[in-house]
């Protein structure tokens, strides 16, 4: 391939236990950024940045085969989570003075659209051209306890050394809907260890406190004075053993940040991720008015990642771009509904690049 082209290529990953394939299809961009993304899930597989001269580092966390995937261990490493990502209080919502449950996957709670959400789904591909790919879910109505039939589609698209993803979704129906990519990343290299050293700034004044299950309150506390206060590049494991009863709840940071957006809807700078010893950057920007940071808490040796390392507390950093957890219980928060004849919309790009590159 030369310096100026794009490439496609699409592979077989495997098959599931009910005899569908699921096919990888990798992008490679005209400066050599690659990302691979198989049809379970719509999951982003591995993305593997140029290491000037030497071979490329996957900086994204997942598993060498879709066994992995398939697991009730699967960790959302990369996929799409719907209907709604995060969290849903006792699994409960009230729409239009209708009440609908849903699966509790969490606790007591739902979790990424329960179950069998939109990361369990083998996605179609619709459109593929060079370095974009397309890819669509339809969610019947009642799947897993939502109203509405929901049709998603979620491109994405290389230019140079980034990555774009937008959503798209439509319903005949009043629902709720929230959208997200659930990769970690370890800018070091997927299984090179702890991301604590990462520098982080976040792009936000305040945050949503949580309480027992990790369901928010009401509140939109500053972040002034907590170890919240990402404004700064701050390395992330410089607070993470604060004696804080919002990390100690969370085992670590499992919270959604407020952004400061000068324009509703507007494509606008979210978060700055920097690994010190190699000099990687990943700056996130978002249309979405929450950015979700998760420290990887939950990681505790049992999965083994690509690299055939296991992965442990902190092994990844998450950077998920999003609606505030919870907002259908909500009325402060910004609203997930969508309604037919209206059509959810929203793009997030990941920018990569090196110390040196983003200072000139």
């Amino acid at each position: 391939m030369s310096a100026r082209e794009s490439d496609h290529t699409r592979l077989v990953f495997g098959t599931t236990t009910d005899g569908r394939q699921v096919d990888l299809h990798r992008l490679t961009s005209a400066t050599g950024l690659s990302v691979e993304v198989i049809t379970y899930g719509a999951a982003v597989h591995r993305v593997l940045v140029p290491a000037g001269g030497r071979l490329p580092v996957n900086v994204a966390l997942g598993f060498p085969s879709l066994d992995g995937y398939l697991s009730p261990q699967r960790s959302y490493f990369g996929a799409i989570v719907g209907r709604y990502a995060n969290r849903i209080a006792g699994g409960r919502f009230v729409l239009d003075g209708r009440t609908h449950e849903l699966p509790h996957n969490d606790g007591e709670n739902a979790l990424h659209g329960g179950p069998n959400g939109f990361d369990t789904h083998i996605w179609e591909v619709i459109d593929s051209d060079g370095a974009r790919l397309t890819l669509r879910t339809t969610s019947p109505d009642g799947d897993m306890g939502y109203p509405g039939t929901v049709v998603v589609d979620v491109t994405y698209t290389l230019t140079g050394d980034e990555l774009r993803i937008d959503y798209h979704a439509f319903t005949d129906a009043p629902t709720i809907i929230n959208l997200t990519n659930h990769t970690c990343w370890n800018l070091a290299g997927e299984g090179s260890g702890s991301t604590e050293r990462h520098v982080l700034t976040v792009n936000a004044s305040a945050y949503t406190p949580v309480g027992p299950g990790l369901i928010p309150t009401d509140d939109l506390s500053p972040v002034d004075d907590t170890p919240f206060d990402f404004r700064e590049p701050t390395p992330i494991g410089a607070r993470l053993r604060d004696r804080s009863e919002q990390l100690a709840l969370a085992r670590g940071y499992d919270h959604n940040f407020v952004l400061n957006s000068p324009t509703s809807g507007a494509i606008t700078f979210a978060a700055r991720l920097t690994d010190p010893h190699s000099g990687r950057v990943l700056e996130v920007h978002t249309t979405e008015p929450g950015l979700h940071l998760y420290t990887g808490n939950f990681l505790d040796g049992s999965v083994i990642g690509t690299s055939g390392r296991a992965y442990r507390q902190s092994d990844g950093v998450a950077l998920e771009t999003q609606h505030f957890p919870d907002s259908p219980n909500h009325a402060r928060f910004p609203s997930t509904v969508l309604r037919p004849g209206a059509s959810f919309a929203s793009t997030t790009l990941f920018k990569f690049g090196t110390e040196d590159a983003a200072a000139a």
